[in-house]
């Protein structure tokens, strides 16, 4: 496409400019030859009624006649009277009797043509005598080789010109086509390691233009597969990490049980139970990985309209037994109204996830504060609590899945360090927001911010309710103000 559009401007530069520029010369030529022969019949007219030569040469030579190289004048015959070579050597562009006869039909004639460098033109002009018709014709030759010069100077000018322009143009479709295809090829190979497995594979592509942005796109890309890569690796392995212990733990204990045939009842109960506490240990893992894995499915659900203020009520009850046998105080302030459009199972998890993360991790005679309020469209749930906090260091990585702060408690406490990570999808799932932070004091502060209902706002705006009526009472539990309540 390229090649072909400079080869159209270079047709067009050596054909179009040079025949416009001869047209022009030509157009002149015939306005000066014109002029000359119709100024010298014009000369005859008014004095003759028969042509003599000695008559046509006194009226020849008053006139000023330069530029013409070549006059004739013929009688009523076309037979040549007069016949001059006023330019010296200049050649005769050649008198045609055919042509002297159409103009003794009253036509004036002119004739041009562009040959060996020069222009050679003539024209025929009708004489009408003085008292009489035609009594003959005037034929004038200008013979120019300067203008043909310079038409052929231009012609040069243009030709040499084309040439840079063509020779330009294809050192810079080379340059182009080298520098393109070594961008591609370098894609290409990017691609091809990747497609190898090397995600960690960058390449450099200099400027600003469409493969520059492709080949920064393509670094995004890679860096979010290696990434991803890096992190499905340290899932597999801590996932089997995690089912290894207590499938080894099992193993363990029934090959106990099997090679000891003298164990006491006593001894063999504790092992069955412990062989139970793993197996639950290993359900309990199962299932939360299950869970991810449907979060991660992205499988569409069917949404309803969820009071979080109910939720949150129904999980401490729960959760009283839990805190009760740590020494943990809960406390809460539930605003009425707080609804969110989402499965109650998930909203479920994620409050029960943190309130029991909370009385866990706590110290003994510690409290933990529940807060749920509504603002801006947003319902914001609020868990603090005043334990033994996390470190500075692994608050970054709380939410990653089989992240433990302190392995040993953890183990200890029956956590796998997939809690958190579920609670982080299922917010993000909803369109949330959780942050952690450290409480002043000591502990931790975990904020959830969901999107509000859009269906009890849409139904409040039919019936002309408040939100907390439309998705009616919270309950004789809830508390008024927003004084906390301490839960018994």
């Amino acid at each position: 496409m390229y090649f072909s559009v400079i080869a159209i401007v270079l047709v067009l530069m050596n054909t179009y400019f040079l025949t416009a520029s001869r047209d022009v010369i030509f157009a002149s030529k015939q306005s000066f030859i014109q002029s000359q022969s119709g100024t010298i019949a014009a000369n005859l007219s008014d004095v003759f009624t028969t042509l003599t030569y000695e008559g046509v040469s006194q009226i020849i030579a008053r006139l000023d006649l330069k530029g013409v190289t070549h006059v004739t004048v013929t009688g009523a015959d076309a037979e040549p009277i007069y016949d001059v070579a006023i330019g010296g050597d200049s050649p005769d562009g050649g008198y045609n009797p055919d042509d002297a006869h159409l103009a003794l039909q009253g036509n004036t004639i002119f004739v041009s043509r562009f040959s060996d460098g020069s222009f050679s033109s003539c024209a025929y002009t009708p004489i009408t005598g003085k008292d009489s018709g035609l009594i003959g014709v005037v034929y004038v030759h200008e013979y120019d080789p300067e203008q043909g010069q310079i038409l052929i100077g231009l012609q040069s000018t243009i030709k040499n010109i084309s040439l840079v322009i063509l020779f330009l143009s294809i050192v810079m479709v080379v340059f182009m086509i080298w520098t393109i295809v070594n961008r591609i090829t370098s894609v290409l190979k990017a691609i091809e390691s990747v497609r190898e497995g090397e995600y960690n594979y960058r390449i450099t592509i200099k400027g600003k233009d469409e493969l520059a942005l492709l080949g920064d796109e393509f670094n995004s890309l890679t860096s979010r597969l290696h990434e991803t890569e890096e992190i499905r690796r340290r899932f597999v392995a801590d996932a089997s990490h995690e089912l290894k212990t207590p499938l080894a733990s099992i193993r363990l204990l029934t090959d106990s049980i099997l090679q000891n045939e003298n164990m006491d009842m006593a001894t063999v109960r504790e092992f069955i139970a412990d062989i139970g506490s793993e197996a639950e240990r290993l359900s309990r893992i199962t299932a939360k990985l299950m869970t991810l894995a449907r979060l991660d499915s992205k499988l569409s659900k069917e949404y309803s309209s969820v009071d979080m203020g109910d939720v949150v009520r129904r999980s401490l009850r729960m959760l009283r037994p839990l805190a009760e046998s740590s020494t943990v105080t809960l406390h809460s302030d539930l605003q009425p109204g707080c609804v969110v459009d989402a499965l109650e199972d998930d909203i479920h998890h994620v409050v029960f996830n943190l309130v029991e993360n909370a009385i866990k991790y706590n110290r003994p005679g510690g409290d933990v504060f529940v807060r749920l309020s509504r603002a801006d469209g947003f319902i914001d749930l609020i868990v603090e609590d005043t334990g033994i906090g996390v470190p500075e260091d692994d608050l970054p990585y709380i939410f990653d899945r089989f992240y433990r702060v302190d392995k040993a408690r953890s183990r200890v406490s029956g956590g796998s360090g997939l809690g958190l990570s579920i609670v982080r999808e299922t917010v993000l799932e909803y369109g949330g927001t959780i942050e952690a932070q450290h409480r002043r004091g000591g502990g931790m502060v975990f904020r959830v911010s969901f999107p509000a209902s859009a269906r009890a706002a849409a139904a409040s705006a039919r019936t002309g309710l408040p939100d907390s009526e439309t998705a009616g009472s919270a309950g004789p539990d809830s508390p008024s103000g927003s004084a906390l309540k301490k839960e018994p």
